[in-house]
């Protein structure tokens, strides 16, 4: 995989920086396939509560197995193919009794390796293998974990983004998340050995604006070029930050944009993190 760009003949071509892939030349499974509703920001009244969304390229959803619950059966790669829903490649398996399931797939996968999820310990952990966090050796990294045992995979889902496993203690696991955060997981949650593939992704340049339009993401105005009654942070003679009056940052409603936490304080999953992201341990009792 490697990152290039082109000769730029047109405009949209001058910025465009993309990451070469070998990937299936085929369609998607029709049976592992089917047809979602984009809402375009709308909630269920038609009223916009997220705002520039819409438009974008018509595209069929793939049913990705993220629970991996089809145990000890041996399963063959048959493709590694593009999936315009997320910025990770998927792998198409097909088992020995005949089924087919899309998985991500991770680095080092490739067309005609196999692998299986299992509840049992193994001596060898190749990339794909679905296995619980109990049965998985300290320091190795992982991806496609669950939140909580048979749930399905919630964590690390993106291209090039792995979490490690630190350690097991009784019934818990230490996990050190992408973000950095470390926190506890049940040991019984599954997760997939390796990391995703297409860490490229990261890379790539968009080139033009109509490319964003194809991804569903209308243009963006920052409040400050509005006017005093269109923002909070509008007016001001020239580029003025805040109007002039050095205001936080604000939402067209007044609700402050950065400098604050999000999380709620009293979150029953708070006592699951050891350490935050911001690199500071949590008090017991917090």
């Amino acid at each position: 995989m490697a990152i290039i760009s082109s000769r730029p003949i047109t405009p949209g071509q001058r910025f465009l920086v993309r990451n070469k892939q070998e990937l299936a030349d085929k369609r998607p499974e029709k049976a592992l396939t089917e047809s979602i509703h984009h809402k375009k920001g709308r909630n269920c009244y038609g009223r916009i509560t997220s705002r520039r969304r819409g438009g974008g390229h018509k595209r069929l959803y793939r049913q990705i197995d993220f629970r991996r619950d089809k145990l000890d059966i041996v399963a063959t790669i048959q493709a590694i193919e593009y999936d315009p829903n997320r910025s990770a490649n998927i792998a198409l398996l097909k088992y020995t009794d005949g089924e087919i399931s899309y998985i991500l797939a991770p680095n080092g996968l490739k067309v005609g390796d196999t692998l299986f999820s299992t509840a049992k310990a193994l001596t060898e952990f190749t990339p794909g293998l679905s296995l619980k966090l109990r049965n998985i050796p300290p320091a190795t990294f992982v991806h496609a974990i669950e939140l909580k045992p048979g749930q399905g995979a919630r964590i690390a889902r993106g291209a090039g983004v792995f979490a490690q496993l630190l350690g097991i203690e009784g019934d818990k696991a230490i996990l050190k998340m992408p973000s950095g955060e470390q926190r506890y997981l049940h040991a019984e949650c599954r997760a997939t050995i390796g990391i995703v593939g297409n860490g490229e992704h990261q890379n790539r340049s968009i080139g033009k604006a109509g490319r964003n339009r194809w991804l569903g993401k209308r243009p963006r105005v920052r409040g400050m070029v509005m006017n005093p009654v269109d923002h909070p942070n509008g007016g001001g003679q020239g580029k003025s930050k805040g109007g002039g009056g050095r205001q936080h940052l604000k939402s067209p409603w007044g609700q402050l944009a950065k400098g604050f936490p999000t999380r709620a304080k009293a979150k029953t999953t708070n006592a699951m993190i050891i350490v935050r992201r911001n690199g500071k341990k949590v008090k017991k009792g917090k």
